[in-house]
């Protein structure tokens, strides 16, 4: 299995990934291995398995990395969250994911249990996901990434305030950042541009997830606080109770944010696919033909501002 930070290291071209979750239904295990099945022949680069809220998957998440990696021969990352665990659960679990020979981890504090809006730290556990990226980084050999927020963490007092926080992580030993879904590139692009004038040097990738229903969307913008552009809310408000035509619009507004990106010098796009396929088959086929990141293939040429995303 290969090290996602060696992955970006050596990267000659974007680096594209998917993100998928446990299921918790024999139903959803079959759409999950559905999608695998049809996504894996794509080559994606990595992909990674959530965490359930309130640590409630973590045996599930370690057993589809487990899955992912044996049968599907793709390197793949375990997500790992501080919530409801102790140190000693945590290490643990890290321990089992090391002698899976899973070699790669998203570091995350993680959300309140469901029903609650404050976090509250777990006797004997952690407070911030920089301790367990400092424990992660002195303990185990695992290549480490964090989350980030463009339009800033709904619990964050200020911009500013995420962007120490995040600076703390990284100098805890982070070593590729993925964003939270944004619908609005500018958010992105002015996102980076703090982050590396407050010395955050590490790869930035955006997250994206095309729209696929009305309700989908209007329950994860309540959840991230994700901004949607008037434009894109006219337009789905047109479509409002058709969802096959709120999926063409997700698919193409997708296609359309993922190139502006890519273009503009982002590192890569890691796909939260909601164990779907075909819409991230649309668009990243889109993208491979289109090449964006080629710049005669773009008639602006390369926005210097976000050049260095990577």
């Amino acid at each position: 299995m290969t090290r996602i930070d060696e992955t970006y290291a050596a990267a000659t071209e974007p680096v594209f990934s998917f993100e998928f979750f446990p299921p918790k239904t024999p139903e959803g295990e079959a759409n999950l291995l559905r999608a695998l099945s049809q996504l894996a022949p794509l080559e994606p680069s990595f992909v990674s398995v959530t965490y359930g809220a309130g640590g409630s998957t973590r045996e599930k998440t370690i057993e589809i990395v487990k899955r992912i990696q044996r049968e599907f021969g793709l390197d793949a990352m375990a997500h790992l969250t501080c919530v409801n665990a102790t140190v000693d659960d945590l290490r643990r679990t890290l321990d089992e994911m090391r002698d899976a020979g899973i070699e790669n981890v998203l570091a995350l504090r993680g959300d309140p249990p469901r029903g609650e809006t404050r976090w509250t730290k777990t006797e004997g556990g952690l407070e911030y996901s920089c301790e367990l990226v400092a424990m992660l980084a002195a303990n185990y050999g695992f290549a480490i990434g964090g989350a980030a927020f463009p339009e800033t963490h709904i619990h964050a007092v200020s911009p500013e305030d995420d962007l120490r926080h995040l600076k703390a992580k990284v100098d805890a030993g982070v070593q590729f950042l993925i964003t939270q879904m944004f619908f609005d590139n500018a958010f992105y692009f002015d996102f980076v541009d703090r982050a590396r004038a407050a010395g955050i040097d590490v790869p930035i990738v955006p997250g994206v997830m095309p729209i696929l229903s009305s309700d989908g969307i209007k329950r994860m913008t309540e959840l991230s606080a994700a901004h949607l552009p008037d434009g894109l809310v006219r337009e789905l408000d047109r479509r409002r109770g058709d969802d096959e035509a709120v999926a063409d619009l997700g698919v193409s507004y997708a296609t359309l944010q993922c190139s502006e990106l890519i273009a503009a010098g982002a590192p890569g796009i890691h796909f939260i696919t909601l164990n779907r396929s075909p819409a991230t088959r649309a668009i990243l086929s889109a993208l491979r033909l289109t090449q964006p990141w080629k710049p005669n293939r773009t008639s602006g040429g390369v926005d210097a501002r976000v050049v260095a995303a990577g």
